[in-house]
């Protein structure tokens, strides 16, 4: 091993163990280049308006697919993994109304940029001068192309993240760098012929295996659509009000998840409380309340509002 392949190793490992020490489930490394595979995908998948309202989408293609050009000399790319799975899941009866699991606690920007931050501190006190971006969603990063080329997991055909030892209730967050690091390879597909999740999916989204049309998912309607829901998949939500869990729920790869350690994931106070006649009848005052720093502000009230009246008249 040479002087650079040993410091290179050296390093990676270092990073990894305090990806660990803040508390991420899983840590991979790739390098950073352009992602030709993913190019023509994410072309195609535009020009089909999968995006639906979601315009930001087709901005900054070309930095969406290629990380140095948004460090500068960037080489490496950090991939982790947080787990989200609850202990506790909320009722999920007939008549209750339903919440995607990441959005039960604090929202995960503020969880995942705090460790993120504090894993870039460390690198730059045990290496020195490192140039350096961390990204949680905020933006055009392909945060599961860059997981899955580090060894994390393959992309399932729900196109979420997978991975073999906990399924795919994760947040993803990445560290860019313009550090030489020692990278992990991809691992394989492992959906084999199992179609659950397409066969799951009441609106219809996933068009087909490893294709989501995002314009037709219930995250989508219930999060990212302003305007007034279409009529044409009422009585299809099955009571989600904020997000969706439902191709992850029936992957069977989620039979390995088992509850997250963070206490910031935990159910916001209240939010357990809330029957399916409190949620219909939830104030804006409640609502800011009960949901001070959860992910269910971006909605905002009017908009959790619409979603609820939306379930409601389809019953």
């Amino acid at each position: 091993m040479t002087t650079t392949d040993f410091i290179r190793h050296e390093r990676s490992q270092f990073i990894k163990a305090i990806a660990k020490e803040n508390g991420f489930d899983f840590c991979g490394i790739s390098k950073a280049g352009f992602l030709e595979e993913e190019a023509p995908r994410l072309e195609n998948w535009l020009n089909k308006n999968h995006n639906g309202a979601m315009a930001y989408m087709a901005n900054h293609f070309d930095k969406r697919l290629d990380p140095r050009k948004l460090v500068d000399g960037a080489k490496s790319v950090i991939s982790l993994l947080l787990n989200y799975y609850p202990e506790e899941k909320l009722p999920e009866g007939a008549e209750d109304m339903k919440i995607s699991k990441y959005a039960y606690g604090k929202d995960y920007h503020f969880v995942l940029k705090e460790k993120l931050g504090n894993m870039l501190i460390a690198m730059r006190d045990q290496i020195g001068e490192v140039d350096a971006r961390i990204f949680v969603d905020s933006a055009p990063v392909m945060d599961k192309a860059w997981a899955a080329k580090s060894g994390l997991g393959w992309v399932g055909k729900h196109s979420n993240l997978l991975n073999r030892n906990m399924g795919s209730f994760f947040f993803i967050g990445e560290i860019i760098s313009d550090l030489d690091l020692e990278a992990d390879g991809a691992v394989g597909d492992y959906c084999g012929t199992c179609t659950r999740c397409v066969d799951a999916c009441p609106t219809d989204a996933i068009t087909e295996p490893y294709v989501v049309d995002g314009s037709k998912c219930i995250s989508y309607y219930t999060i990212e659509l302003k305007d007034a829901i279409p009529q044409d998949v009422r009585g299809k939500f099955e009571n989600w009000i904020f997000g969706c869990d439902i191709c992850q729920d029936v992957c069977p790869w989620n039979r390995f998840s088992r509850p997250h350690s963070t206490p910031e994931f935990n159910a916001s106070p209240g939010l357990a409380d809330l029957s399916a006649k409190d949620w219909t009848e939830i104030t804006e005052e409640v609502f800011r309340e009960v949901f001070r720093k959860s992910p269910l502000k971006r909605t905002k009230y009017e908009g959790l509002a619409r979603n609820i009246e939306f379930v409601k008249q389809a019953k």
